[in-house]
Protein backbone atom coordinates (compact mmCIF):
# COMPACT_ATOMS: atom_id res chain seq x y z
CA UNK A 1 0.00 0.00 0.00
CA UNK A 2 1.37 3.39 -0.96
CA UNK A 3 2.08 5.60 2.04
CA UNK A 4 0.84 9.18 1.76
CA UNK A 5 3.35 11.59 3.28
CA UNK A 6 3.07 15.26 4.05
CA UNK A 7 5.21 17.76 2.11
CA UNK A 8 8.74 18.16 3.45
CA UNK A 9 9.79 21.64 4.53
CA UNK A 10 13.06 23.34 3.58
CA UNK A 11 14.26 23.22 7.19
CA UNK A 12 13.75 19.45 7.42
CA UNK A 13 15.50 18.87 4.11
CA UNK A 14 18.42 21.09 5.11
CA UNK A 15 18.71 19.27 8.43
CA UNK A 16 18.80 15.86 6.73
CA UNK A 17 21.39 17.05 4.22
CA UNK A 18 23.65 18.44 6.96
CA UNK A 19 23.54 15.13 8.80
CA UNK A 20 24.51 13.24 5.66
CA UNK A 21 27.23 15.77 4.77
CA UNK A 22 28.85 15.28 8.18
CA UNK A 23 28.90 11.51 7.73
CA UNK A 24 30.26 11.59 4.16
CA UNK A 25 32.87 14.20 5.11
CA UNK A 26 34.06 11.95 7.93
CA UNK A 27 34.37 8.99 5.58
CA UNK A 28 36.34 11.07 3.08
CA UNK A 29 38.78 12.12 5.79
CA UNK A 30 39.27 8.80 7.54
CA UNK A 31 41.26 6.97 4.85
CA UNK A 32 43.84 4.73 6.53
CA UNK A 33 43.91 6.60 9.82
CA UNK A 34 42.15 5.65 13.00
CA UNK A 35 38.77 7.29 13.49
CA UNK A 36 39.76 8.33 17.01
CA UNK A 37 42.62 10.37 15.47
CA UNK A 38 40.18 12.23 13.24
CA UNK A 39 39.65 15.76 14.59
CA UNK A 40 36.16 17.17 14.93
CA UNK A 41 37.49 20.50 13.61
CA UNK A 42 38.56 18.81 10.38
CA UNK A 43 35.17 17.15 9.95
CA UNK A 44 33.41 20.46 10.56
CA UNK A 45 35.63 22.26 8.06
CA UNK A 46 35.04 19.63 5.38
CA UNK A 47 31.27 19.56 5.99
CA UNK A 48 30.98 23.33 6.37
CA UNK A 49 29.34 23.20 9.80
CA UNK A 50 30.14 24.34 13.34
CA UNK A 51 30.99 22.07 16.27
CA UNK A 52 27.66 22.96 17.84
CA UNK A 53 25.87 21.75 14.72
CA UNK A 54 27.87 18.51 14.53
CA UNK A 55 27.18 17.61 18.14
CA UNK A 56 23.53 18.48 17.69
CA UNK A 57 23.21 15.58 15.26
CA UNK A 58 25.93 13.35 16.71
CA UNK A 59 26.28 13.78 20.51
CA UNK A 60 29.42 11.62 20.37
CA UNK A 61 31.86 11.65 17.48
CA UNK A 62 31.63 7.86 17.37
CA UNK A 63 27.92 8.12 16.60
CA UNK A 64 29.01 8.98 13.06
CA UNK A 65 30.28 5.39 12.78
CA UNK A 66 26.88 4.02 13.79
CA UNK A 67 25.20 6.29 11.26
CA UNK A 68 27.55 5.08 8.53
CA UNK A 69 26.75 1.46 9.40
CA UNK A 70 23.03 2.22 9.25
CA UNK A 71 23.40 3.73 5.79
CA UNK A 72 25.53 0.74 4.78
CA UNK A 73 22.65 -1.48 5.92
CA UNK A 74 20.22 0.59 3.85
CA UNK A 75 22.45 0.13 0.79
CA UNK A 76 22.38 -3.63 1.31
CA UNK A 77 18.61 -3.61 1.84
CA UNK A 78 18.05 -1.80 -1.46
CA UNK A 79 20.45 -4.14 -3.24
CA UNK A 80 18.73 -7.22 -1.81
CA UNK A 81 15.30 -5.83 -2.65
CA UNK A 82 16.22 -5.79 -6.34
CA UNK A 83 18.48 -8.86 -6.33
CA UNK A 84 17.28 -11.18 -3.54
CA UNK A 85 19.71 -13.67 -2.04
CA UNK A 86 19.03 -16.38 0.49
CA UNK A 87 20.94 -18.91 2.56
CA UNK A 88 24.65 -19.31 1.99
CA UNK A 89 24.57 -17.02 -1.06
CA UNK A 90 23.32 -14.32 1.28
CA UNK A 91 26.11 -15.03 3.76
CA UNK A 92 28.83 -14.74 1.12
CA UNK A 93 27.18 -11.61 -0.27
CA UNK A 94 27.13 -9.96 3.17
CA UNK A 95 30.78 -10.72 3.91
CA UNK A 96 31.84 -9.63 0.40
CA UNK A 97 30.16 -6.26 0.90
CA UNK A 98 31.73 -5.93 4.34
CA UNK A 99 35.15 -6.54 2.82
CA UNK A 100 34.53 -3.86 0.18
CA UNK A 101 33.52 -1.30 2.81
CA UNK A 102 36.47 -1.95 5.10
CA UNK A 103 38.97 -2.01 2.24
CA UNK A 104 37.59 1.32 1.02
CA UNK A 105 37.92 2.79 4.52
CA UNK A 106 40.73 0.83 6.24
CA UNK A 107 40.56 3.02 9.33
CA UNK A 108 36.91 2.18 9.86
CA UNK A 109 36.74 -1.52 10.74
CA UNK A 110 38.75 -1.67 13.96
CA UNK A 111 37.20 1.56 15.22
CA UNK A 112 33.70 0.14 14.83
CA UNK A 113 34.78 -2.93 16.81
CA UNK A 114 36.53 -0.79 19.43
CA UNK A 115 33.46 1.39 19.86
CA UNK A 116 31.13 -1.58 20.24
CA UNK A 117 33.38 -3.37 22.74
CA UNK A 118 33.86 -0.25 24.88
CA UNK A 119 30.14 0.50 25.10
CA UNK A 120 28.49 -0.29 28.42
CA UNK A 121 25.52 -1.75 26.60
CA UNK A 122 24.96 -2.91 23.00
CA UNK A 123 24.45 0.26 20.93
CA UNK A 124 21.10 0.66 19.21
CA UNK A 125 20.94 1.13 15.46
CA UNK A 126 21.35 4.83 14.71
CA UNK A 127 18.06 6.29 13.43
CA UNK A 128 17.75 6.90 9.71
CA UNK A 129 14.77 9.08 8.87
CA UNK A 130 12.58 8.56 5.77
CA UNK A 131 13.77 11.88 4.32
CA UNK A 132 17.41 10.85 4.67
CA UNK A 133 16.61 7.62 2.84
CA UNK A 134 14.90 9.60 0.10
CA UNK A 135 17.89 11.90 -0.34
CA UNK A 136 20.15 8.87 -0.67
CA UNK A 137 17.78 7.08 -3.07
CA UNK A 138 15.74 9.77 -4.84
CA UNK A 139 14.75 7.45 -7.72
CA UNK A 140 13.76 4.44 -5.60
CA UNK A 141 9.98 4.24 -5.93
CA UNK A 142 9.47 1.46 -3.37
CA UNK A 143 11.64 2.87 -0.60
CA UNK A 144 8.82 2.65 1.97
CA UNK A 145 8.56 -1.10 1.35
CA UNK A 146 12.26 -1.80 1.95
CA UNK A 147 13.03 -3.01 5.46
CA UNK A 148 16.49 -2.26 6.82
CA UNK A 149 18.14 -4.92 8.99
CA UNK A 150 21.27 -4.74 11.14
CA UNK A 151 24.20 -7.01 10.28
CA UNK A 152 23.33 -9.55 13.04
CA UNK A 153 19.70 -9.60 11.88
CA UNK A 154 20.74 -10.21 8.27
CA UNK A 155 23.11 -12.97 9.33
CA UNK A 156 20.42 -14.68 11.37
CA UNK A 157 17.95 -14.41 8.48
CA UNK A 158 20.38 -15.90 5.95
CA UNK A 159 21.41 -18.67 8.35
CA UNK A 160 17.79 -19.57 9.03
CA UNK A 161 17.31 -19.80 5.25
CA UNK A 162 20.36 -22.07 5.05
CA UNK A 163 18.94 -24.35 7.75
CA UNK A 164 15.54 -24.49 6.07
CA UNK A 165 17.18 -25.18 2.69
CA UNK A 166 19.32 -27.97 4.23
CA UNK A 167 22.50 -26.13 3.28
CA UNK A 168 23.39 -26.45 6.97
CA UNK A 169 21.93 -29.55 8.58
CA UNK A 170 23.93 -30.21 11.75
CA UNK A 171 22.69 -27.14 13.65
CA UNK A 172 19.14 -25.84 13.91
CA UNK A 173 19.60 -22.76 16.10
CA UNK A 174 19.96 -19.72 13.84
CA UNK A 175 20.73 -17.41 16.78
CA UNK A 176 23.69 -19.52 17.90
CA UNK A 177 24.95 -19.70 14.33
CA UNK A 178 24.58 -15.94 14.02
CA UNK A 179 26.77 -15.49 17.09
CA UNK A 180 29.33 -17.84 15.54
CA UNK A 181 29.44 -15.90 12.27
CA UNK A 182 29.59 -12.54 14.04
CA UNK A 183 32.64 -13.90 15.88
CA UNK A 184 34.06 -14.94 12.52
CA UNK A 185 33.44 -11.44 11.16
CA UNK A 186 35.12 -9.56 14.00
CA UNK A 187 37.86 -12.13 14.51
CA UNK A 188 38.80 -12.11 10.83
CA UNK A 189 38.99 -8.31 10.77
CA UNK A 190 41.33 -8.22 13.75
CA UNK A 191 43.51 -11.10 12.52
CA UNK A 192 43.72 -9.66 9.00
CA UNK A 193 44.86 -6.36 10.49
CA UNK A 194 47.45 -7.89 12.82
CA UNK A 195 48.91 -10.23 10.20
CA UNK A 196 48.42 -7.92 7.22
CA UNK A 197 46.31 -10.43 5.32
CA UNK A 198 44.70 -9.41 2.04
CA UNK A 199 42.55 -9.25 0.05
CA UNK A 200 40.01 -9.22 2.86
CA UNK A 201 37.28 -10.71 0.68
CA UNK A 202 39.31 -13.88 0.11
CA UNK A 203 40.28 -14.12 3.80
CA UNK A 204 36.59 -13.91 4.73
CA UNK A 205 35.64 -16.55 2.15
CA UNK A 206 38.34 -18.96 3.27
CA UNK A 207 37.23 -18.67 6.90
CA UNK A 208 33.57 -19.08 5.96
CA UNK A 209 34.40 -22.18 3.91
CA UNK A 210 36.33 -23.72 6.80
CA UNK A 211 33.52 -22.93 9.24
CA UNK A 212 30.87 -24.41 6.95
CA UNK A 213 32.99 -27.51 6.40
CA UNK A 214 33.09 -28.02 10.15
CA UNK A 215 29.34 -27.51 10.43
CA UNK A 216 28.67 -30.14 7.78
CA UNK A 217 30.66 -32.75 9.70
CA UNK A 218 28.29 -34.72 11.97
CA UNK A 219 29.18 -34.35 15.63
CA UNK A 220 31.64 -31.50 15.12
CA UNK A 221 29.44 -28.79 16.56
CA UNK A 222 27.97 -30.87 19.37
CA UNK A 223 31.39 -32.02 20.50
CA UNK A 224 32.41 -28.39 20.96
CA UNK A 225 29.45 -27.53 23.22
Amino acid sequence: MKVITKPVGKRERKSAKIKLDIMFSSMELIGNQSFKDLYVDDICERAGVSKVTLFKYFPQKEDILLYYMRIWSLDRAVELYHQPRTGLKGIYFLFDRMAEAFEKYPGLALNVISYWTSARRPPSAFPLKPLERKILYPKEENLEDIQVFTVPQLLEKFLLDAIMNREIHTVSDARELSNLFMSLLYGTLITAHLRQLSPLRMVFRKNIDMTLKGLQTPGTYSSMR
